[in-house]
């Protein structure tokens, strides 16, 4: 067996019956849109998950930071308008988590089983 021999990759024909994700079969060059039409950098839904958005948000305030100790006032600006847009994300993702806890706690019934089995022994 010969593994020092390097594997050509052979791209394989496509077929009529190949499933793609987003189930249209136009193609936009390898670019993903979502249904808004804007580029979909995030397919996993990492943006729902308010710990990625605040790293997310201290990476581009840090790299504010760095850019004015390099005096560069443009790229300033630029980092501090994305950490601003995820500090949003940040503080809509609180107030949605937020809601649902209370839509949690409103709507869970109370536990009648202690109540029942106290009925029952006498």
């Amino acid at each position: 067996m010969n593994n020092n021999r390097r594997r050509n990759f052979r791209p394989r024909p496509q077929r009529n019956n190949f499933r793609r994700r987003n189930g249209s079969m136009n193609s936009n060059n390898g670019t993903n849109f979502n249904s808004n039409g804007n580029l979909n950098f995030n397919r996993n839904g990492s943006m729902n998950n308010p710990h990625n958005v605040e790293k997310t948000m201290q990476k581009f305030q840090q790299l504010a930071k760095d850019a004015q100790s390099n005096g560069d006032p443009v790229l300033v600006e630029n980092y501090l308008q994305h950490a601003d847009h995820y500090s949003r994300r940040l503080s809509e993702l609180n107030e949605r988590n937020k809601d649902i806890s209370k839509d949690d706690k409103n709507n869970n019934p109370v536990d009648t089983s202690t109540k029942d089995l106290s009925k029952n022994s006498n």
